[in-house]
């Protein structure tokens, strides 16, 4: 890390970008390099801002990601980074794999996929513990959205409900709790270590371009086998387009 700012900071004075990062102790330098003016951002991701490496059981491989999950105080120091703007930007870096890569129970960790499947529920995941340390709903766009937008030179078209902008927008419920269960999951694989956890704020809607691209309503009435009233819900929206 010394080196990689010595560089960014001296020699090249280039745009320079910090992903996933997981360790605190990287944070005091880091802050010395925002202040000398280095052109500096960083991310974190939903997992080391959720989960602590005390409530890892032996063999659980689900939750191994690399860099890996450290222990709770490194976690509040993380937290305090957001805060402060240290860290800009908080992502998922969703990373699944086949059950056969995990094998929890199983398989040892240094054997196991480093990855964890996160970004279905990143906004539950983020707003369960932010919303307790006093973040708003403006932190929680600034943090999920403009920052990666930004970063990735999309801050023209995402990010913002405005003209010209993409309709890109969920409809959800911020005082909602869920239970975390596999049959929830729409990722493909359904390794998490997320399963059994009680989160807040749930999603009905996710809109992308305009488009309705996830209906929870719709979902759940398929897996209830309720097709006569999904028809007429269907039915319903095609008339309002």
């Amino acid at each position: 890390m010394r080196s990689f700012l010595s560089i960014a900071d001296i020699s090249y004075k280039v745009r320079c970008h910090i992903v996933h990062l997981s360790a605190s102790k990287a944070l005091p330098m880091i802050r010395g390099a925002q202040i000398r003016g280095v052109p500096l951002s960083v991310e974190t991701c939903h997992h080391y801002l959720t989960l602590n490496s005390s409530e890892i059981p032996d063999r659980a491989t689900q939750y191994k990601c690399c860099p890996p999950i450290r222990e709770e105080t490194n976690q509040e120091l993380l937290w305090n980074a957001v805060q402060d703007g240290t860290i800009q930007q908080v992502v998922s870096d969703h990373s699944p794999c086949t059950p056969d890569l995990k094998l929890p129970g199983k398989m040892d960790f240094m054997e196991a996929w480093g990855g964890i499947a996160s970004v279905q529920f990143g906004l539950s995941l983020f707003w369960t513990a932010a919303s307790k340390r006093g973040f708003t709903l403006q932190d929680v766009v600034k943090l999920l959205c403009v920052g990666p937008a930004s970063q990735a030179s999309l801050q023209q078209s995402k990010a913002a409900l405005d003209i010209g902008y993409d309709a890109d927008f969920v409809i959800w419920d911020t005082e909602e709790s869920f239970t975390v269960e596999e049959s929830m999951i729409h990722h493909k694989n359904k390794v998490t270590p997320y399963i059994g956890k009680i989160l807040t704020g749930k999603v009905h809607k996710t809109v992308l371009r305009e488009k309705c691209v996830f209906d929870l309503l719709l979902i759940d009435l398929c897996i209830a086998g309720m097709e006569g009233i999904l028809f007429d819900v269907m039915l319903s929206h095609m008339k309002q387009q």
